[in-house]
């Protein structure tokens, strides 16, 4: 992109953009689109190349959208681009396993017919959701986005934010969104240290194809290695989302299909009848790392940026679609306050609506995986004899299905399907 000359798309002169947007993953074009749809014109730096990850090969990321986060997707015009690509998720079913035990009775079971929304949430593959994502950007005013590109530096000062990129440009905005993931260097660039741990354990990532229809029914298998996640996706096959100790799953990843599936097999059961490999393997470390801030003089973090969780329960881009939901309104209402956007007190309403809420819900999961990764039988029976608990009773049942759903309460506008 050729630098703006000065008065940039926002039409004000020294500023290229209100918003300077950094990373261009799935919460960097989610909030470019919130914002441009709202009138604020924004500019998306990505470090990736634009068509890196809209690709048709499935490369083992997928998602469980909850209801909240499929109602901002349609608020920012993309759902309809990918609706008829996700798989809805009608059940969930939890229970604890042993390899070659297959499950036990599962001690947690969600029925969407429990609530009146319909499907609890949604499985999309990556490459669907980021292919929409780019299209949207291409086809709505007020957006620039530039591929390939890393940003390199940045300074705050009274009135605004500099970004220097790696091609040599400097752009002007009014502040910096940082959805630059865990290792964010928006973060590190502004000062903002973080704290965090590893698990231990290494997410073993594919997709299975089987004999057998899933019904739409996800299940979560805690094993004493690590949870054992098998989510629907369209047609026969599920996503697998497979933690095991590092040690375990170095010498897992490094055998070939045969054998990874031969391993698999025991852990999986049979309930589906026989699996297959339907694509390529991958594997991702897992570890919390959570931002000791949220914001700093003219830069917001989002998504794993601000909190990078363990995928346990599965709300990662889900609790970034909240950070995007809640940043976008503080924009656009201060925006049309006439208040300067990038203002301390402007950006501090966004960090004390989301900080809570999201370092809550990471420190819950933390303290989920460490309780069932785990074989002892006085804690086995403990937390089965709870879950179980939880299942027995009807109205506390509903309000874990609803709080899976992404249903809880002080929602942003975009995620109760209201306009900003």
């Amino acid at each position: 992109m050729d630098n703006p000359a000065r008065t940039g798309i926002s039409g004000a002169m020294n500023f290229d953009a209100d918003v300077i947007i950094v990373g261009g993953g799935l919460n960097g074009p989610a909030l470019a689109l919130a914002l441009a749809r709202a009138g604020l014109s924004v500019i998306v730096v990505d470090a990736q190349p634009a068509r890196a990850r809209a690709e048709s090969a499935f490369d083992g990321r997928a998602y469980a959208l909850a209801i909240a986060s499929k109602r901002l997707l349609a608020a920012v015009g993309v759902w309809d681009r990918v609706a008829d690509k996700v798989q809805p998720i009608l059940e969930i079913k939890a229970s604890d396993g042993r390899p070659g035990e297959g499950a036990a009775p599962f001690f947690l079971h969600f029925d969407s017919a429990e609530i009146e929304e319909g499907p609890m949430g949604f499985m999309l593959e990556d490459r669907h959701l980021y292919a929409a994502f780019l299209d949207a950007m291409g086809q709505t005013a007020g957006i620039i986005h530039i591929p390939a590109t890393s940003v390199m530096d940045q300074a705050a000062d009274a009135a605004g934010v500099t970004v220097t990129l790696s091609d040599g440009q400097a752009l002007r905005g009014r502040l910096i969104a940082g959805c630059d993931g865990r290792q964010s260097g928006t973060a590190s660039r502004a000062g903002i240290g973080r704290t965090g741990w590893s698990y231990g354990q290494t997410a073993l990532v594919c997709a299975v194809a089987h004999d057998r229809p899933h019904h739409g029914i996800a299940q979560q298998f805690f094993m004493p290695t690590g949870p054992l996640a098998i989510l629907p996706l369209p047609g026969n096959r599920s996503s697998i989302v497979w933690s095991e100790t590092e040690e375990n799953a170095r010498v897992i990843a490094a055998l070939d299909d045969d054998a990874f599936m031969a391993v698999l097999r025991p852990r999986f059961g049979d309930y589906l009848g026989d699996i297959r490999l339907a694509g390529a393997r991958f594997t991702y470390p897992l570890n919390l790392t959570l931002a000791d801030r949220y914001v700093a003089p003219r830069v917001a973090l989002v998504g794993d940026a601000a909190h990078g969780v363990h995928p346990i329960a599965g709300q990662g881009l889900n609790l970034g679609f909240r950070d995007v939901a809640a940043l976008a309104e503080v924009l656009v209402a201060a925006k049309r306050r006439g208040e300067d956007i990038g203002a301390e007190e402007v950006l501090e309403r966004y960090e004390s609506w989301r900080r809570f809420d999201s370092t809550t819900l990471a420190l819950g999961m933390d303290t989920v995986n460490k309780l069932f990764s785990n074989d002892n039988p006085l804690l086995r029976a403990a937390r089965d004899l709870g879950m179980g608990a939880v299942n027995a009773l009807p109205p506390l049942r509903r309000a874990f299905i609803r709080q899976a759903a992404g249903l809880s309460d002080d929602l942003p506008k975009l995620l109760s399907g209201r306009a900003l």
